[in-house]
């Protein structure tokens, strides 16, 4: 579409993609808030309610009010993906105590750790391809980073421990709302830029983690065991997965994070404008 537009039109493009990625909450203060959807988890009856229940830890929420978005929830309606991206103006893909199914990224065998939720995997998938086709803003985090590297087509670590030589504790043994490991960042990539910073101390809670990455996918983050923390998709306006969990605002490039997926997603509307002239 850009190729039909005038010089001054693509300079406006090029001016809202560079914004974009700049974490500057000066941009997330606008009248309308974008809208953000989180993925779900879900659990079968028995704890909490003796009927199916999903579930959200609060501070996902929080940390997308906090950074200038409106957030909802997004129930497991595979079918229904594309209503969901009608109203949205970004995506996060939440993690969760349970793993991509290895036949998705072509595994012949299956870790006995491994457990899957179908209904939830399957609308995720759904959810964040029809994201990327309409170039909708992409965070993943932790297990959502997996599978957004599922999607673009890597593959996975099914269990760190019996294929990564000597780790470090990626199931960290202190509370999530600490650090537990050190990543460092990959100079020039998105991440880099938005953190301004060559380590992040970061929080861990995962068993496995992306082994490969597919066609133009960046690694921009990595852990001194070399286990891949991070993930970026330079063709799209804003694809960018990461293991740990920003929402619990460790470091303040935890927060720079979310301002500039916010400000991606704040310039959507922006960019829809130009578009229709």
């Amino acid at each position: 579409m850009a190729e039909n537009l005038g010089l001054s039109q693509k300079a406006s493009i090029a001016q809202v993609s560079r914004r974009a990625y700049i974490p500057a909450m000066s941009q997330n203060q606008s009248s309308r808030r974008p809208v953000v959807g989180l993925t779900l988890d879900s659990e079968d009856a028995g704890g909490w309610s003796k009927f199916p229940w999903y579930a959200l830890r609060q501070n996902y929420c929080d940390a997308v009010v906090k950074a200038g978005g409106l957030p909802i929830a997004l129930p497991h309606e595979p079918e229904l993906a594309e209503h969901y991206l009608d109203e949205l103006d970004g995506l996060i893909v939440t993690g969760g105590a349970f793993d991509v199914d290895p036949a998705l990224f072509g595994a012949n065998d299956r870790h006995e750790s491994v457990t899957t939720k179908n209904r939830r995997t399957d609308f995720e998938l759904a959810i964040t391809r029809g994201a990327l086709a309409r170039d909708i803003p992409v965070l993943g985090i932790c297990g959502g980073q997996q599978l957004l590297n599922v999607v673009l087509g890597g593959t996975l670590i099914q269990h760190i421990p019996d294929e990564v030589a000597q780790p470090l504790a990626h199931e960290q043994p202190n509370p999530r709302d600490e650090a537990g490991h050190d990543v460092a960042l990959r100079q020039g990539s998105l991440l880099h830029q938005i953190c301004q910073s060559k380590t992040l101390s970061v929080n861990s809670a995962h068993h496995q983690a992306v082994k490969s990455v597919g066609p133009g996918v960046t690694v921009n983050a990595t852990a001194s065991d070399g286990v891949i923390e991070g993930i970026e998709a330079p063709e799209y306006r804003f694809c960018l997965g990461v293991q740990w969990h920003p929402e619990f605002s460790i470091s303040s490039g935890d927060d720079a994070i979310l301002n500039a997926f916010i400000s991606a997603s704040s310039a959507r509307d922006e960019r829809q404008a130009i578009h229709a002239q």
